[in-house]
């Protein structure tokens, strides 16, 4: 037993891949096992997340975390001494009722879902088992396809793209490593492909590693995109997507859109969308519209044959799927601990979308961390689908490269999850 009782939990300040402070958490048990976790943190963010508890004032620019940091040390630590780290319900619950909010808003949700991820860390370790095989057990098998962002824009980049994410998706590959090589072998062509065309400052890249070019239109970056995809001789082997975060895009007095310099009515909004997925023959779209329009989203839905995804509409939030089920509006869950607030209650939703026969696409946020969790994650979830970025920085690597071992590991029960992404197993 003294190797799951936990004996201490410490929270520190760290830093994400853009140098804004976030929370890491330590949990040790009495027989010395470590469980450490990172919490990602969102740039583009829902309006239903969970609290992420800021200190405010000069230091860092108000956006350190040594707030959720002592709420961790000072309150969470001794309310969980001697829990069992298997108890991973509990745990969360303990918490949950500690905080007492809807959101989280007392003891921050950057601080319960450090401890969260730190327990189950832990209890995997002190299990001997790799994290994946204990959340996701025997079944865990199916290698997610990467969604890979390769043109920018929107919050994440300097530029005048309106929609977040231009997305190329290697379907064809047989492995996960095969589809890494061919995507990897797509953005090195399509930098060398964009710099010719606009020059060497194109390279410089946004937040999750997709390159900035002076583009406006959508359909230049999926052009291009497409471009450097048949110039390779890859063909169908690839299918392209979207995220368009249409939160940000979003006027609520006017109920309109910014699209390209303008100001567009829903309905013209959705128009353009609906004729961009049928030209294009889009695979997936994250948030077409804003957080709070499930009519919109459920006639996207109905209309277009493409994975319509529901990020800052879900919020990886069982309720509120729930209600997006009921209406029929989207069919995937975008799928980020972080938004919650605890382990647990992502799973659940993860469980609920399965159901219902949704997909659920792991998520990383644009403030990734070198902790691995997301990809073991992927892999315990059978996910089919991650979106982790671009791979040309480290903290987005980090994922792929333990994909990469974990696919080892698994030998031949490893199976990819190739054009069956949205309904892998």
């Amino acid at each position: 037993m003294s190797h799951f009782e936990v004996k201490t939990i410490k929270a520190r300040e760290v830093l994400d891949c853009r140098g804004t402070p976030t929370v890491e958490v330590d949990v040790i048990t009495l027989g010395g096992v470590l469980g450490r976790a990172d919490v990602p943190v969102g740039r583009s963010r829902g309006g239903h997340e969970a609290y992420e508890l800021r200190d405010g004032g000069k230091r860092y620019a108000g956006l350190g975390v040594l707030k959720a940091v002592k709420n961790v040390n000072d309150i969470i630590a001794s309310e969980l001494k001697g829990m069992d780290v298997r108890r991973q319900m509990e745990i969360d619950r303990a918490m949950i009722d500690l905080d007492g909010t809807e959101k989280k808003s007392r003891l921050g949700g950057n601080a319960i879902v450090g401890v969260s991820l730190a327990a189950a860390k832990a209890a995997a370790t002190a299990s001997k088992l790799p994290l994946y095989k204990y959340i996701g057990g025997p079944r865990a098998h199916i290698l997610p396809v990467p969604l890979l962002n390769y043109i920018n824009g929107g919050e994440l980049a300097a530029t005048n793209l309106d929609f977040q994410e231009h997305i190329i998706m290697p379907i064809g590959a047989k492995t996960f490593s095969e589809a890494m090589a061919m995507g990897t072998e797509v953005y090195f062509h399509l930098g060398k492909m964009l710099a010719q065309k606009y020059g060497k400052f194109v390279l410089n890249t946004a937040d999750e590693g997709g390159y900035t070019p002076p583009m406006i239109d959508p359909r230049d970056a999926l052009d291009a995109e497409l471009e450097a995809i048949e110039e390779l001789g890859y063909g169908d082997d690839f299918v392209l997507g979207l995220d368009v975060a249409a939160n940000t895009l979003y006027d609520r007095k006017q109920n309109t859109y910014r699209l390209m310099d303008k100001n567009v009515s829903r309905e013209a909004f959705m128009d353009y969308l609906e004729d961009l997925a049928k030209e294009y023959k889009l695979a997936s779209i994250e948030d077409p519209l804003q957080e709070e329009d499930f009519e919109g989203f459920a006639e996207l839905t109905r209309t277009l044959d493409t994975q319509i995804v529901g990020d800052d509409l879900f919020v990886t939030n069982i309720k509120r799927l729930k209600k997006g089920i009921e209406m029929g509006a989207a069919d995937a869950l975008l799928w980020k601990v972080n938004q919650v607030g605890t382990l647990t209650e992502a799973l659940d939703a993860a469980y609920c979308a399965y159901r219902h026969g949704y997909g659920v696409q792991v998520s990383e946020r644009s403030g990734q961390t070198e902790d691995t969790w997301l990809a073991d994650m992927a892999v315990a979830l059978n996910a089919g689908q991650i979106k982790t970025g671009a791979p040309c920085r480290s903290e987005r690597t980090a994922q792929y490269n333990h994909l990469f071992r974990i696919e080892e590991e698994l030998g031949n029960a490893a199976k990819y999850a190739g054009s069956n992404f949205k309904k892998p197993f």
